[in-house]
């Protein structure tokens, strides 16, 4: 299927009440976890549209995105939007801010930057935006660096309440990134503590953390508040939840403890057809986090 057709099939949705976005963005009275799948894992084996699509044959309700976006016309949005609106999907977070937040010569370019990624997140619903720290910088003092950090976020965190946005910040490990300034959560955890802002969180994902750090857990207990978004994938290859050495069993049980009631995305490759892959893994999290 091509974009053309993709927004024709959704052109009737486009009048589509906003009940079912106003639904989306309620997390639900029984702090029920939903499932999103962050959309480039799949992208690789078809285009944008049919991976969409799978995303919705496997009984997911939403969809997070790394910038595909940038490149879209104002029609193609609309036409994204009427489809999503069909298949009771939304865009659940995005990334896409090239600029870190802990580079203290590129605040500006941050800004400029952060300020074009509200306006898209408010034209595809999207309520939450993903953000990386970008680079360490050599020979600078590391306190510089998380002190920029704070004071970004802080700025960021303001602009983004008028908007109704929410701001994660994902650490990366430094297996895939030798060169990422924040690549734990732990680290995370205190910078988003002393932003000290309800709509700046932490993104905790446990394939990153796990490849650097482990311990998973135990972060999880002492800083549950904290944690805005989980993403999911074992260790190692970066596949289902099952396929390697991390527990998620314990994982989803310990978050439906604590009662985590955030969004849960799958970031993985999979290793059978999409389809069958992604209801797989769902409806496991689902039976662990007592869903099912």
């Amino acid at each position: 299927m091509n974009r053309r057709e993709f927004g024709k099939m959704g052109v009737e949705a486009a009048l589509a009440s906003t009940w079912l976005h106003a639904a989306a963005q309620d997390v639900g009275g029984a702090n029920k976890v939903r499932f999103s799948f962050m959309l480039w894992a799949l992208e690789k084996q078809a285009p944008f549209d049919q991976c969409v699509e799978w995303v919705a044959e496997a009984g997911y309700q939403g969809v997070e995105l790394v910038g595909e976006f940038q490149s879209w016309s104002p029609a193609q949005r609309a036409a994204t939007m009427a489809r999503m609106r069909s298949l009771g999907m939304v865009f659940d977070a995005m990334s896409g801010v090239k600029t870190g937040f802990a580079v203290p010569n590129q605040t500006e370019a941050f800004r400029t930057q952060f300020t074009e990624q509200m306006r898209a997140a408010k034209d595809l619903e999207c309520p939450k935006i993903i953000l990386l720290s970008g680079k360490r910088v050599d020979g600078l003092n590391a306190g510089v660096q998380r002190q920029t950090s704070i004071d970004t976020l802080k700025w960021a965190a303001e602009k983004a309440a008028k908007e109704q946005i929410d701001i994660v910040i994902e650490p990366i490990d430094l297996l895939e990134n030798p060169i990422i300034y924040l690549a734990s959560v732990t680290d995370g955890f205190e910078i988003v503590r002393a932003v000290n802002s309800p709509n700046v969180k932490v993104l905790y994902d446990f394939y990153h953390e796990q490849r650097s750090f482990g311990n998973l857990i135990e972060k999880l207990e002492k800083n549950i508040d904290w944690v805005g978004l989980v993403h999911v994938a074992d260790v190692p290859g970066r596949h289902e939840p099952g396929k390697g050495e991390i527990d998620y069993g314990s994982i989803c049980r310990k978050l439906a403890e604590l009662n985590y009631s955030h969004w849960m995305a799958m970031e993985y490759y999979p290793t059978e057809g999409p389809v069958t892959s992604l209801k797989k893994s769902r409806m496991e999290a689902q039976r662990a986090l007592g869903q099912s």
